[in-house]
């Protein structure tokens, strides 16, 4: 399978990319959201959470410690930053290829405002 992530990590769509070794890629996002906004993302395509199996688990540690690595680069590990896993259409998924955001550098607020 082929997604637009895919095409990052092998070079043929442009990107600002931060990290990349065997097991993942990270790039800065296209449109930030906050002044560090980078996408973390395993190379091989896992559309969803739910296609997660035991044979990932090496892939999605090594997604959580290169992000700590990044926050410290980036210089938002101390005053904090934010993960986000989203996963399908409730979890507003745009990209069906598992991608954790990093975002940070500057107060988040809340993460969920409270239903009306």
């Amino acid at each position: 399978m082929t997604t637009i992530f895919a095409k990052i990590i092998r070079g043929e769509i442009p990107s600002d990319m931060v990290y990349q070794d065997e097991l993942v890629t990270a790039f800065r996002d296209i449109s930030p959201m906050a002044p560090t906004h980078i996408l973390i993302v395993p190379n091989k395509v896992i559309p969803t959470v739910n296609d997660l199996t035991e044979d990932d688990e090496l892939t999605v540690g090594r997604m959580f410690t290169v992000a700590k690595k990044l926050a410290e680069q980036e210089g938002i590990a101390e005053d904090g930053y934010r993960l986000i896993v989203n996963c399908n259409k409730h979890g507003h998924q745009e990209v069906f290829h598992l991608h954790m955001h990093l975002l940070g550098g500057r107060p988040l607020g809340r993460m969920l405002s409270k239903p009306n």
